[in-house]
């Protein structure tokens, strides 16, 4: 069994291997009649920019992606320049130079990668979820009867920080900013998926549909470990395969049908402030141009986040989301997992937590607001507040750097939930309602527990439940996202999750602190 293990982690790396090199593979060439094509299609009016474009990139042939976007970018920003040095705002063209370049690359790129994008899905995804899957089936024999066991977590060097975690790092990190800032540097993966995205929504891929597809296919096949390691624990298993269908079914595929029936693509489970950009004017527009189909989609949005949200916080608290719907979550569930003991369990890190993650909420309240009141006056501030700026800028810091970037490549070294944390949105909004208004909370058995620490080890929202659980103390916080992990670890059933009445939800733990108390009042109060 251990052979099958390694045999399927070289078949990962060879498919990872060909995956990453071929970046740096296929042939770019612009012809005349495709620039022609792309400037007529975008509404481009500078005709220095179309000189450039001629005598930098047209009818010449260039070996990767990365000279091909080096040339294009350089034409834009010489057009750009000249344009700007003369006051002739007109013809300026605002794209972002790699979004530029990405949209000439998709219509330039040749060579084996495109000529043969099944043959290379194969060799890349196939191989890669051959590997992991042959990496980690072995494991139902190899881990004997069901458990959960983590034995050695902290003695190998992937889950410990150790320089597999290092290099998983690098190359989740690299990947992100590739996505969200380099996009034609990843434009012949797109090419792979182009014949997928062509059944879904009729169209070649973009650098998001291959995000999409990418999270979907590493969701299910992290998943196969997750079946395995909890197998013993029906509530693991059921909450699994529930993020699996909503990332899947609402995040994936509707709206990319959507799309292909020329409707606006929406992610009905995405709520706001999670889904920041929902009242942005470019998205209220699409909406309010598309019919009913775009009415009932804004009347959702909002139904959603004003009803919906609380009140299915307040009967389950916010694993409903967090736990069981969220594509974030989900993630962090199914390749996070490895990683849940990183989460820091410091005050200070409980500190920087509830400060950081309502700041992000006030930024986001605050975004809306001065889009929403530009929106409607057509002003482009408000007291102050350039709503373009404002919007900027919440994108590239929370939205691409927070949630990506750090959220997600941090994984192997603070934890599989940091953006869930100290960043979400939507994570603060529920919270908020689950601290102070929600029937959900973790009941403790004190008698029973042994301090063994397995319950704050896995938390990987950072709460100490142990500390709880001595005490006999219900665990009701506003970060837990109600995994359960900390119920499924404990060797004693100490911990259980519950749904029950407002009254007593937060029980006293005098009598165990050793406080002088009326007992007959407590035995009274709460039985």
């Amino acid at each position: 069994m251990k052979a099958i293990k390694y045999i399927g982690l070289v078949i990962f790396l060879v498919g990872l291997s060909i995956f990453t090199s071929s970046l740096f593979m296929g042939e770019f060439k612009l012809t005349q009649e495709n620039l022609t094509a792309f400037i007529q299609e975008k509404g481009i009016k500078s005709l220095p920019l179309k000189d450039q474009l001629n005598k930098n990139v047209t009818n010449k042939t260039f070996a990767n992606s990365f000279e091909f976007s080096a040339a294009v970018r350089k034409s834009l920003e010489d057009a750009n320049s000249g344009h700007k040095e003369r006051q002739e705002w007109d013809q300026v063209v605002w794209d972002k130079p790699h979004t530029f370049s990405f949209n000439l690359a998709k219509k330039s790129g040749g060579g084996f990668i495109k000529e043969n994008a099944g043959l290379m899905w194969w060799l890349t995804f196939g191989l890669g979820v051959l590997g992991a899957l042959l990496f980690m089936l072995p494991n139902l024999i190899l881990l004997g009867r069901p458990g959960i066991k983590n034995d050695g977590v902290y003695h190998e060097a992937s889950t410990n920080r150790g320089w597999i975690a290092w290099l998983v790092l690098i190359y989740l990190v690299t990947f992100y900013l590739l996505l969200y800032f380099n996009p034609d540097y990843i434009v012949n993966w797109t090419f792979i998926l182009d014949p997928i995205s062509k059944a879904l929504n009729g169209g070649d891929a973009s650098q998001w549909f291959v995000y999409g597809f990418l999270y979907c296919t590493v969701m299910v096949t992290m998943a196969v470990r997750m079946y395995i390691k909890y197998r013993n624990n029906k509530y693991q298993i059921i909450r699994t395969t529930s993020v699996l269908f909503f990332q899947i079914v609402f995040a994936f595929l509707i709206p990319e049908i959507m799309a292909s029936l020329n409707m606006p693509g929406y992610d009905f489970k995405n709520a706001f402030p999670l889904d920041y950009d929902f009242f942005f004017e470019w998205n209220l527009k699409s909406l309010t141009e598309s019919g009913s189909v775009g009415l009932f989609i804004l009347v959702w949005g909002i139904v959603l986040t004003l009803v919906i949200v609380p009140v299915m916080v307040y009967f389950f608290g916010k694993r409903w989301y967090c736990s069981w719907v969220c594509g974030c979550g989900g993630l962090a569930e199914t390749l996070g997992d490895p990683y849940r003991q990183h989460s820091n369990k410091s005050m200070n890190a409980w500190k920087v937590e509830r400060w950081l993650i309502h700041a992000v909420l006030v930024f986001s309240l605050v975004m809306t607001i001065v889009t929403l009141y530009c929106y409607f006056t057509g002003a482009e501030s408000l007291l102050g507040i350039p709503t373009q700026w404002v919007k900027d800028t919440y994108s590239f810091l929370i939205g691409a750097w927070f949630a990506g970037v750090i959220g997600t490549g941090f994984y192997p070294i603070f934890g599989n939930r940091v953006w869930c944390r100290f960043g979400c949105p939507l994570a603060a909004y529920l919270g908020l309602v689950q601290r102070f208004k929600s029937r959900f909370r973790i009941t403790t058995n004190g008698g029973q527990c042994i301090s063994c620490g397995n319950c704050s080890t896995y938390c990987e929202q950072g709460i100490d439940v142990r500390a709880y659980a001595q005490k006999g103390e219900n665990i009701v916080r506003s970060s837990c996202v109600g995994c359960g992990i900390c119920s499924a670890v404990c060797p004693r059933g100490v911990l259980k999750l519950e749904n029950g009445p407002l009254d007593g939800r937060i029980n006293p733990t005098d009598v165990l602190l050793g406080n002088d108390v009326d007992l007959m009042e407590l035995v009274n109060r709460y039985k």
